[in-house]
């Protein structure tokens, strides 16, 4: 029986006009026979720092600091992945930015799949605009990857992997921006970054499967 991992998809400064610098596109990747394993083990992180809420960059405040540094302790400890595109929203024509979107999904998606595998994608709702984007993707990738058995949207409040891309994400985009001001957002990047053993501002190896950064270069 071939394998099944589950693609938990979010994006980041997405919008054409949002005066961020950076648009991301990432994943955190979960064989399917593990997700509630995973789900549960989070839920025991919940309950150790009483913390209940949404994961989210966001959210993140001193009073629950430690919990989300656990929560990152706890991904790069398991075999979870995390892959993520970033952008220079500067170089992105406005002339084609949605077609780029969907460019911006190919890339982030294709380098991982193998035929041998199934995968399902599952991507968190945004707008009114989701629910076509996700059956626009959906046939973009179904044109070459037969592997690809589901193309969905979901709310982010359902799925506690999705909120892991979200975490992560959300360190890399407040980085590559020059934030600083909040001091546990600080001890959560510079404990991505001492896993990653990567700076957060460049493209990792392509072999770095773990914890995988892809810089795009529009020159």
């Amino acid at each position: 029986m071939s394998k099944t991992f589950n693609f938990y998809c979010d994006e980041s400064c997405h919008l054409e006009r949002d005066g961020m610098p950076y648009m991301l596109i990432a994943y955190v990747s979960s064989a399917y026979n593990q997700v509630k394993l995973h789900q549960a083990n989070i839920k025991a992180l919940r309950e150790k720092h009483k913390c209940f809420g949404e994961i989210k960059w966001t959210k993140i405040s001193r009073s629950q600091a430690q919990f989300y540094l656990d929560v990152v302790e706890y991904f790069f400890s398991s075999d979870l992945q995390f892959r993520a595109i970033v952008v220079a929203k500067e170089k992105v024509s406005t002339d084609n930015f949605d077609d780029f979107y969907y460019k911006m999904y190919y890339q982030l998606l294709h380098h991982k799949i193998c035929m041998d595998y199934n995968y399902n994608v599952y991507l968190d709702i945004k707008d009114t605009l989701s629910a076509w984007k996700v059956r626009r993707l959906k046939e973009i990738l179904n044109l070459k990857y037969s592997s690809i058995r589901t193309v969905q949207n979901i709310r982010s409040h359902e799925s506690v992997l999705m909120q892991l891309t979200d975490l992560l994400m959300g360190a890399i985009s407040y980085h590559l921006r020059g934030e600083h001001k909040v001091i546990a957002k600080n001890k959560i990047i510079e404990k991505i970054t001492a896993h990653a053993k990567f700076p957060l501002d460049r493209s990792t190896p392509k072999s770095s499967d773990k914890f995988n950064l892809f810089f795009i270069d529009l020159q």
